[in-house]
């Protein structure tokens, strides 16, 4: 493999102390099938999320390995939900200001994303992001399939035009019928 890149994933759960991963066994798969070295977090409340990402950005010496920040959060029309109340793609992207460079914000299938173009070109120019990723149809499946073969993907291509082509030529009916979106 040319690339190690690794995947930082942050699950938004009811509570932290309780609550089973829906998408540990998948990351775990992730690991073993495609040698991806990845880091799982979860979060209850806002103070999680932003004491889980403060930890990345500023104490985790691995940091500028991570390509791919995959995101597990609810929402709604295009809002992240934490603790029951939604944040907006602004707030976020004003929370992860400068701090994104280069890297792609993917989101999973359980928050619809499909964003207009003023806020996605917000959020790439405030983050420094290379891209956004998720998919704007909601389907009963989780996108854990899609999304490993993505980040499996994104150790071959560093373009994201390329990555999306190839992600296509593979799962073409499945990308199509979650939606699968990448601004960038």
């Amino acid at each position: 493999m040319p690339n190690n890149h690794h995947i930082y994933c942050l699950e938004s759960v009811q509570d932290t102390a309780t609550s089973k991963s829906v998408i540990l066994p998948f990351l775990e798969d992730l690991a073993v099938r495609y040698g991806i070295t990845n880091i799982y977090k979860n979060c209850d409340s806002i103070e999680g999320f932003e004491e889980s990402i403060s930890t990345l950005l500023y104490e985790d010496r691995h940091f500028k390995d991570y390509t791919i920040l995959y995101l597990v959060f609810e929402g709604r029309s295009n809002e992240l939900k934490i603790d029951n109340y939604y944040y907006s793609f602004e707030e976020i992207a004003d929370f992860f200001e400068g701090k994104l460079k280069g890297k792609i914000i993917h989101f999973a299938n359980t928050l619809q994303l499909d964003l207009e173009e003023e806020t996605f070109q917000y959020f790439l120019d405030v983050t420094g992001a290379k891209a956004v990723s998720g998919y704007a149809n909601a389907v009963p499946i989780l996108s854990t399939v899609l999304d490993n073969l993505y980040f499996s993907l994104s150790q071959d291509y560093e373009d994201v035009i390329e990555l999306v082509e190839a992600l296509y030529d593979k799962q073409y009916n499945l990308s199509t019928s979650l939606g699968f979106r990448m601004y960038y």
